[in-house]
């Protein structure tokens, strides 16, 4: 089912976007058959409590949300920049007003060329770190758009991550120091992680000067694949020395970026010395106090790596960081994907400690691309528009995000739920920064289903449909 530009969710969202009273519930409601699409109503508190209950548990606290959202590349930058400025304008509303919209609130940005640019680069292409500057990909693209964003929603974090440094900053391997002029593969000359430290710091303050502050960064995006368009092999070790210069390097410029580890697969891409890539990182006591936590993507292994992880450095964060969909796994099939992805990037990783979970393109055509040869060329975004840009179909990444930003503020704080459970039901509940509480669940089941949910002072009945993801606010 395809929307067409003039968004009749918005108009619904506008009308009721007042502050949450205090006399009832606001639900929003998806099923995987799209009858309900993100559909708005209100529940009354009851005076008495019905069955199957759910109780909040506001004193048992967990990790403090960061927010939700998605990856803003150049081909979701070059797709956006096609549509007329009205049309793109509703959209991004839709997407990131906080108050009016779904109040994405965490994008990702790559430092130089992703797989999905418009050509490989990075912002150093000629020797010597006194060459850096943006290209026209950041500088009439990438830019803008996060500027309207921006404008639309002042407090979005936004994280950079580079797929490769430049090719002279790299060698065949650390072992031969052969120079690797090659935009795949390679690694980080260790004699020249100072430079390419003072890459991110130009980088970052680049971006700043453009009115976009970058809350986080991670030193490389899966740095144990070799294989990607534009890629680097930085093992843990590696990484865990480059951060001991990268922490400094932000610190001395007066900096407050947040560096993350890893940016990879639960299962390590299975190589055996790269395992707990992020707890190794940690054994190292100088890169550790310039490390925020721990970053992962899904493409391998199981969500319940992060417990592990957590567990064993309950100190430290962690972030979801990418995760796609696409034509291997029937991505754009919503019955099939809506539940799936709810569990596993929704209700999955919130209750298993992550403080954001930020999913890959904002933005395909439906010819899944603009992309680069090597990459992803199966891949859809979040939202797919059609090739004159003026259709827009939602996918299922994009109802996940939009169900977990519309009802979880920034700073929110996960607490602890006590009551009713059921197979195929999964559910997290907040308290928001404002006292608003909220609750996001996964309705996986064939039937419907009605629950109650008491916070100690409140209660209220709620019907969740089958085949459901349903998010409530009160």
């Amino acid at each position: 089912m395809k929307h067409t530009l003039r968004f009749t969710t918005l108009a619904t969202l506008v009308a009721l976007a007042s502050a949450v009273k205090a006399q009832d519930v606001k639900m929003i409601s998806t099923t995987s058959d799209r009858q309900m699409d993100l559909a708005e109503s209100r529940l009354p508190f009851s005076s008495t409590k019905g069955s199957n209950v759910i109780q909040l548990l506001p004193n048992e606290t967990y990790q403090t949300m960061d927010g939700f959202g998605v990856a803003i590349t150049g081909s979701t930058c070059y797709n956006l920049m096609r549509m007329t400025p009205e049309s793109r304008t509703r959209f991004l509303e839709e997407t990131f007003n906080p108050s009016s919209g779904y109040g994405f609130s965490y994008c990702r940005v790559s430092i130089g060329a992703s797989d999905f640019s418009l050509d490989e680069y990075t912002c150093c292409d000629t020797p010597g770190i006194e060459n850096f500057g943006l290209t026209d990909e950041e500088t009439t693209l990438v830019i803008p758009i996060l500027q309207q964003i921006l404008s639309i929603n002042p407090n979005l974090k936004i994280m950079g991550t580079p797929w490769t440094p430049p090719k002279w900053m790299k060698v065949k391997d650390l072992q031969s120091m052969e120079p690797w002029d090659g935009w795949t593969s390679g690694s980080l000359n260790p004699n020249l992680y100072k430079d390419y430290a003072t890459y991110f710091i130009k980088w970052i303050q680049a971006f700043q000067q453009a009115g976009i502050p970058i809350y986080s960064v991670t030193p490389q995006n899966e740095p144990l694949n070799r294989g990607n368009s534009v890629s680097c092999y930085m093992p843990w070790d590696e990484e865990a020395a480059f951060v001991k210069v990268l922490g400094p390097e932000i610190e001395k410029a007066g900096l407050k970026t947040k560096i993350f580890a890893f940016d990879h697969n639960y299962n390590y891409d299975n190589i055996e010395s790269q395992k707990d890539y992020v707890g190794k990182m940690y054994q190292d006591p100088e890169a550790n106090k310039y490390l925020a936590g721990g970053a992962f993507h899904n493409y391998g292994g199981k969500k319940d790596e992060l417990i592990a992880v957590h567990n064993a450095t309950p100190g430290k964060d962690l972030v979801f960081t990418e995760t796609s969909i696409g034509t291997w796994n029937d991505g754009r099939n919503l019955e099939r994907h809506l539940n799936e992805d709810m569990e596993e990037l929704g209700t999955g990783t919130l209750n298993r400690w992550c403080k954001g979970v930020i999913v890959w393109n904002l933005m395909l055509d439906e010819e899944k691309g603009p992309n680069r040869p090597g990459g992803c060329q199966t891949c859809y975004g979040a939202v797919d528009i059609n090739m004159d840009y003026t259709k827009i179909t939602r996918n299922s990444h994009y109802y996940v995000i939009a169900h977990l930003s519309s009802v979880i503020l920034p700073d929110a704080v996960r607490v602890g739920t006590s009551g009713y459970t059921q197979e195929g039901l999964t559910y997290s509940a907040f308290k928001n920064p404002d006292g608003t509480l909220a609750v996001v669940l996964n309705n996986a089941n064939t039937s419907d289903m009605d629950l109650t949910f008491a916070d100690g002072k409140r209660q209220f009945q709620c019907h969740v449909p089958a085949r459901s993801a349903v998010s409530l606010k009160w």
